[in-house]
């Protein structure tokens, strides 16, 4: 699938989600300010060492250019509207609220709108240094205001509201303006540590609110240039579609890692706070797991390569300290910690290990339903998928891959003699289109699975590369809004061969795109090639063999099931600049007959009427309908007792945990524990489903 333009180095095709990863728990009580705050902690949370431009930024910004005219699925070209699009979502992107740049900074800014186009394809973004360095100048400037803000008497008795609806909001053009938003924000922080669970003394409140927009402020005046161009140059390519990304250096890492599922290192997960390095999690099996001296909330201050010069941390940016502390496996590295119940520093050496992490790998379960009629229970496979994962290192006795991996679960329940598979695939953005190819292929003999199309035109198919079925017994693929590309493609081939039936949500999300990763530093002619990131491209886009994309409609459920996952996040068809839904040729394709339309009709009439009598199901019905109304609130109340009423009422935390009692857990790091499917109603009518299929249907011959 080698496009003639791109003489490149490919580090893998991969049909790619970026389904937002929206947390389904208690993070966020309201939805619309939530959003804007998140993607700002997203921003500050990544950044260090105030940029300036580097040798090869014109390098990459010529390089990011070229490939997205030259290359994107829509060849889009590079001119005023796209200068347009940039020049807002760059803003945007730095300040959603609203709270930092003003009227004034905008009209100062507005004369390049139209000169963005032209300035980067001569390699210049001095627009984004220049609105970076007011931003920060900004920020410091509103340190002021929330001391101020902070240490002021506020009347929580007093009926008004805080606007969430940012985009209809237009930037303060006086200073009356500012200082109220300002008030209104702080005011809103501080009623929040009032209505907490554990709600702390006002003078702990103030101080944990100046201290959060402290941190915002040094992490901020952290970036580097790789980070800037990360964001301004993903703001260019997301203005020609959602999914096409620049790649920094130090993101393009933590990529492969997602994609591999394995780093060499000690085996802790961390975070950063207040410029501390904080241990969040040790991972069982890892150096430090079977060490045993690193807890969690430790602080690293210091970190040396096992020869006592240590670099002190404190302050650095958190990818920093993860790049000192990774390493080679049978390597040494000297932590200096601060213990979570001491004053004193103690150093633990350690050596590196490969760490593998097991939370996006397939797991299995098999659990019992119903009766057969010689009166044992149905032996029911369950695999959780979270991801279609593919080790860069193909070919080699260490290589990761989804498909291998199922396929070695679905030998297992052959050989244990399960009588029916629920592939789960409700938390699983996508990945690799190869590994979706062939994980699609364990489940039929033979045949075309996805047909993919270029900016050419030119229509090309994947066929099973194997030939041979693992598994042809009873299917049912479990599905979400959240479930999207890579799963899509088999969802849709699936229930296009009548091999599988389809529980979930309505749809799925929608992503019918296919991007390629191109190395950058692989692009410039030098014996050693620099690292310059990579650009994540949409290329091509994928159709189903009956001749549908997926893209903008997703693949609908033929069973589908009431969830708040069908409201929670964004679909692909709301997303700005999305690709348009199209079609191709049908391509000539079997029929397995195993889900015949009178067996689907059957099946949706038992699974509704047992879902309009669930008392369960009656609940969630109106937690929905809570979730809907909160979603869709443009305002908060500052009013303690009205917010308070509104937080009860709503119970939007239970909802919102609801939620995510019902979705496979996202955490796995324990690999002494065993998967389970949880017994939860949702779940329960999910097996009695495969109960019904399986009572009710006589497969076909040849062992199907």
């Amino acid at each position: 699938m080698t496009q003639s333009f791109f003489q490149t180095k490919r580090i893998g095709w991969h049909a790619l989600s970026l389904v937002p990863k929206l947390s389904l728990g208690t993070r966020a009580r309201i939805i619309g300010l939530c959003t804007a705050l998140a993607l700002f902690t997203f921003f500050t949370a990544r950044v260090q060492s105030e940029p300036v431009p580097g040798k090869q930024d014109r390098v990459v910004i010529q390089l990011v250019c070229n490939y997205l005219q030259q290359g994107h699925l829509s060849r889009p070209e590079i001119d005023d509207e796209l200068s347009r699009r940039l020049f807002h979502r760059f803003l945007k992107d730095l300040d959603p609220t609203k709270l930092y740049f003003v009227k004034s900074d905008i009209d100062e800014f507005k004369k390049y709108e139209i000169q963005l186009d032209d300035l980067l394809l001569q390699g210049d973004m001095s627009f984004a240094y220049k609105v970076y360095e007011r931003f920060v100048a900004r920020l410091a400037e509103r340190l002021k205001l929330v001391e101020e803000m902070v240490n002021a008497k506020h009347d929580f008795t007093v009926k008004e509201n805080l606007d969430t609806e940012f985009d209809a909001i237009e930037y303060a053009k006086t200073e009356d303006d500012l200082r109220d938003r300002w008030r209104k924000r702080i005011k809103f922080d501080l009623l929040l540590h009032r209505l907490d669970k554990k709600p702390v003394p006002e003078a702990e409140a103030r101080q944990k609110v100046l201290t959060r927009y402290q941190s915002s402020l040094k992490r901020w005046k952290q970036l580097d240039n790789y980070d800037l161009m990360e964001l301004y140059l993903s703001d260019l390519t997301s203005s020609a579609d959602p999914h096409s990304s620049y790649m920094s250096p130090g993101t393009l890492d933590d990529f492969d890692i997602s994609m591999r599922l394995n780093l060499e290192g000690i085996g802790a997960v961390l975070r950063s706070e207040n410029g501390q390095t904080i241990v969040t999690e040790v991972v069982p099996g890892g150096a430090a797991g079977m060490d045993g001296r690193l807890k969690v909330n430790d602080k690293i201050i210091a970190v040396s390569q096992g020869d006592d010069k240590f670099t002190d941390v404190v302050d650095m940016k958190l990818r920093d300290v993860v790049k000192l502390i990774r390493g080679r496996r049978g390597t040494s590295v000297q932590l200096k910690i601060v213990p979570a119940d001491k004053l004193e520093p103690v150093v633990y050496g350690l050596t590196r290990q490969k760490i593998e992490l097991k939370s996006q790998e397939a797991r299995q379960e098999i659990v019992d339903q119903g009766k057969k009629d010689d009166g044992t229970p149905y032996r029911i496979g369950v695999i959780d998928l979270p991801s279609f994962y593919a080790d860069s290192k193909n070919g080699t006795s260490e290589a990761k891959s989804a498909t291998e991996d199922v396929r070695k679960i679905l030998k297992d329940f052959n050989g244990k003699r399960v009588d029916g598979v629920v592939l789960d695939l409700r938390r699983n953005g996508g990945g690799s289109l190869r590994e979706a190819v062939g994980l699609t292929g364990l489940f039929i003999d033979q045949g075309p699975i996805v047909q993919v199309k270029g900016y050419q035109g030119r229509v090309q198919r994947q066929d099973n590369p194997d030939k041979t079925a693992v598994y042809a017994g009873p299917l049912i693929i479990l599905v979400s809004k959240f479930s999207a590309s890579a799963s899509e493609i088999l969802a849709g081939a699936l229930q296009d061969y009548g091999r599988a039936l389809i529980v979930g949500d309505s749809t799925t999300h929608g992503k019918g795109t296919v991007q390629v990763v191109i190395d950058l530093g692989g692009q410039v002619n030098t014996a050693k090639p620099p690292k310059l990131g990579a650009l994540k491209l949409t290329i091509q886009q994928f159709y189903r063999v009956n001749g549908d994309s997926t893209q903008n409609r997703g693949v609908n459920s033929d069973i589908v099931l009431p969830s708040i996952t069908e409201y929670l996040g964004t679909a692909e068809k709301e997303l700005d600049f999305a690709v348009p839904f199209d079609q191709v040729k049908p391509v000539e394709h079997s029929d397995f007959g195993l889900v015949r339309a009178d067996v689907k009709d059957t099946l949706k009439a038992r699974s509704a009427q047992r879902v309009q009598s669930s008392k369960d199901f009656a609940k969630q019905g109106k937690d929905i309908e809570l979730f809907k109304v909160r979603k869709n609130r443009k305002s908060i109340p500052l009013n303690e007792q009205e917010l308070r009423d509104q937080f009860t009422k709503d119970e939007a935390e239970k909802a919102d945990q609801k939620a995510n009692d019902l979705l496979p857990p996202d955490e796995s790091t324990d690999t002494k524990k065993e998967y389970k499917f949880a017994r939860n109603f949702f779940n329960n009518e999910v097996l009695q489903i495969m109960d019904d299929f399986l009572q009710g249907k006589k497969f076909a011959s040849n062992g199907r």
